[in-house]
């Protein structure tokens, strides 16, 4: 499921955070099983890391943000 960059915007910052490390985890579990050849879903590492992407952005904006204010 690709979660989109509104969808996050509305969560916390501690959801963010709680988010990051769930996406990284999965990431990191769906390589052992590509190296491993459990799985052949190559596909979902890349959505995977472009996920893992918009989650950075966005708590570096909320940062930004609280930093402004």
């Amino acid at each position: 499921m690709i979660v989109k960059a509104n969808e996050l915007r509305e969560l916390t910052e501690t959801e963010l955070v709680k988010k990051k490390g769930e996406t990284s985890e999965e990431l990191f579990n769906l390589k052992v099983q590509v190296s491993t050849q459990q799985t052949t879903n190559v596909g979902r590492i890349k959505t995977l890391r472009r996920e893992l992407a918009r989650v950075n952005t966005i708590i570096k904006e909320k940062k930004l943000l609280l930093g402004a204010r």
